[in-house]
């Protein structure tokens, strides 16, 4: 026989009470006269031998109830034929998962519900404990303090589905941190969960120490038929107010049936502007396109919507569309064409702002504060200039460089050279000549005809060339022989584009041919440096363009009642925000999927769309089967097959624990009890 708390033992030195208080009973006698003394000799033999067996009888069964009730509390087993494994000293602590895929059902249950019925079942079997954890997704605050019986029970029924997921690799590194600081033992560790493939981590890489024990009881959730949207994104680089936009959407479908007509619909600021039914194949996925059209500028809250039962919490995806930003375009010139011709372009269309001015004058403030920079006719680049542009366009802004008629080669191939191009030499002004036909499968050039009708070849421009360089990137003009007139490469983070020569008309005419405006504003609109629609909480860190910040402004994100303020950093006009993780939200406080707000002094900066990770959307589990090849070669890991009903409790018991004495020692402890009370009553004299 073993004990699951043998430290209640030492309360065995109580049984020292009833034998003090039998040694010194202190009790007043009463003196009664009689008239026969020979009779009262007689009476006074016969009740004092009573009297003392009545007293060893009364103070054996107080120290009888005394080391049974001790006994109870220490639980005394009888050790079945594998052992025992439980040590008192040690900490039991139960990982109870509340991920969102326990939504899934189980006997037309919640998965959740379930495995919350197992952990009250099994603390049937430390009923009198004081050494419990209960550990949940949430990681609070409450989980660093041992509990009772009681306690744990008392948590239990407030426990609700949490945001994050979290690694087994997490949840064993946080029940033995934890229960190192309480145990000087051998501690429990139990895992119920329906063990998700896609968020349990890399099983196959734990290793228990010989200290602790886990045991493993699977939620036997079954692959479930689900759909979520896998991804969204806009068909063109921003959304055009009063204009046709159109949104495309990947759905999947991770069940082994086929979906057939689900019907998904696409809301903006809660008004449906679209909807359409969708066919996804078992296991695949399908990519469907929305149109749809806005009135007014401003961010607009876009979610997609569908109706796919028992997995709820992926069936709304939240977004967010920036209708018709303002893009803001710095024109530095040197010599500045005569007639214009950049001032022109982007003059006519609200959507860009321009500001243009002397090279010479350029700001630093100006030049970050810029989607696109256009370098027009300047000889020689140096200085604040080039150290400016060259931050700008690692920085992920765009530039475009209109040389000069003669520009100064060594500054140049300098300037250029530490953008990534490499300039080859600088040519005397020749003859013009056309420019090759331009390829419509080019991306770049492949919204500039989907509305079109023209059959005919387009007018090309005839320029000649001022500049040679090495293209690292993408040829978007050249000439016949191939030589580049325009030409589109990455730098750090940004995009360089350079053409070959001056706007004026002694260097072509490029800049009077139809292609020119159209191509001026898709560089510009490439440069507006594209966000996601939507965030997930997966991601740790985001970085977000906030334009006009001081460098000490504190930036709050909020959902209705919730403000957090997040972890920041301000370099420019990028602002890098760290997510809080769950065990860093205050009481009360959870991340849900919705609109979040960024707010600086109280006023909305931005509005964010954050979503659940994908990860907890894909319904594939561990089976039990699975779990014990995975843990095969570690024999401190205990896998249970059963869940249903009591079957588990008895499994343990059975195999862990024993038979259990603890009522046994409860119900003698009573009846001692019983037995102390009768013979005060009924033994009299």
């Amino acid at each position: 026989m073993i004990f699951l708390f043998p430290t209640f033992l030492a309360a065995l030195l109580a049984t020292a009470v009833p034998v003090i208080i039998h040694l010194f009973n202190f009790r007043r006698t009463r003196r009664v006269m009689f008239t026969n003394v020979a009779f009262l000799k007689q009476v006074n033999t016969t009740t004092s031998s009573f009297r003392r067996l009545k007293h060893w009888l009364i103070l054996a069964a107080r120290i009888l109830f005394v080391t049974f009730l001790v006994l109870a509390f220490a639980q005394p087993v009888i050790p079945s034929r594998n052992g025992v494994g439980f040590d008192g000293r040690g900490v039991t602590s139960v990982y109870l998962d509340n991920s969102l895929s326990l939504q899934n059902e189980l006997d037309n249950k919640r998965s959740l519900d379930v495995a919350a019925a197992a952990v009250e079942n099994l603390l049937s079997v430390f009923p009198n404990a004081t050494n419990l954890q209960l550990i949940t997704n949430d990681f609070g605050s409450d989980e660093h303090a041992l509990a009772t019986t009681s306690q744990v029970r008392e948590r239990l029924a407030g426990v609700d589905f949490a945001q994050t997921p979290r690694t087994f690799e997490s949840i064993l590194r946080r029940q033995q941190s934890l229960a190192a600081s309480h145990s000087s033992g051998r501690n429990q560790l139990f895992w119920i969960s329906d063990f998700q493939k896609s968020t349990a981590g890399e099983l196959n890489r734990l290793r228990l120490d010989s200290t602790n024990r886990l045991l493993i009881v699977p939620v036997q959730a079954k692959a479930t038929q689900n759909v979520l949207v896998d991804s969204v994104w806009l068909n063109t680089p921003f959304v055009r107010d009063m204009q046709p936009n159109r949104l495309s959407v990947t759905l999947r479908n991770t069940g082994r049936e086929a979906v057939e007509n689900l019907s998904v619909k696409l809301l903006l600021d809660e008004a449906q502007v679209a909807a359409q039914p969708v066919t996804i194949p078992a296991q695949g996925s399908v990519t469907t396109v929305f149109g749809f059209t806005v009135r007014g500028k401003g961010y607009k809250r876009g979610r997609l919507t569908f109706d796919d039962s028992p997995i709820t919490f992926d069936n709304d995806h939240y977004f967010v569309l920036n209708a018709a930003p303002s893009i803001p375009v710095l024109h530095l010139y040197g010599q500045k064409s005569s007639a214009g011709y950049v001032e022109n372009a982007f003059g006519n269309d609200s959507l860009f702002t321009r500001r243009s001015l002397p090279a010479s004058n350029a700001d630093p403030g100006l030049i970050r504060a810029a989607s696109l920079v256009i370098l027009e006719g300047v000889g020689q680049v140096e200085g604040t200039l080039r150290s400016s542009l060259e931050t700008f366009v690692r920085g992920g802004g765009s530039l475009l460089v209109i040389p000069s008629a003669q520009p100064d080669a060594a500054g140049y191939t300098s300037f250029l050279g530490a953008l990534g191009v490499r300039v080859a030499g600088v040519n005397a002004p020749t003859e013009v000549q056309p420019l090759a036909e331009l390829s419509k499968q080019n991306p770049f050039f492949a919204d500039l005809f989907e509305n079109t009708t023209q059959r005919d070849p387009l007018t090309m421009p005839a320029a000649n060339s001022v500049l040679n360089w090495q293209v690292p990137g993408e040829k978007l003009l050249t000439f016949r022989d191939g030589r580049p007139y325009l030409t589109q490469s990455r730098a750090g983070q940004g995009t360089v584009y350079i053409q070959a020569a001056p706007l004026e008309p002694a260097f072509g005419d490029f800049a009077r041919n139809a292609l020119f405006v159209p191509v001026l504003y898709k560089i510009a609109a490439l440069s507006v440096r594209q966000e996601p629609l939507a965030y997930s909480f997966r991601e740790n860190t985001l970085s977000l363009e906030v334009p006009g910040a001081a460098p000490n402004a504190i930036f709050k994100l909020r959902q209705g009642k919730l403000e957090l303020i997040p972890v920041q950093r301000l370099v420019g006009n990028r602002l890098t925000l760290e997510l809080p993780k769950a065990n860093q939200l205050n009481e009360g406080q959870t991340l849900e999927s919705g609109y979040y707000e960024l707010t600086l002094n109280g006023r909305t900066q931005r509005v964010l769309a954050f979503n659940h990770d994908d990860a907890e959307s894909l319904m594939e589990f561990y089976s039990p089967e699975e779990l014990k090849r995975i843990f095969a070669g570690q024999k401190n890991v205990q896998v249970f097959d059963n869940l249903a009903g009591g079957d588990f409790v008895r499994e343990f018991r059975e195999q862990n624990i024993g038979v259990s004495l603890w009522k046994y020692c409860l119900l003698a402890a009573l009846a001692f009890l019983l037995t102390e009370v009768l013979l005060i009553r009924l033994m009299k004299g």
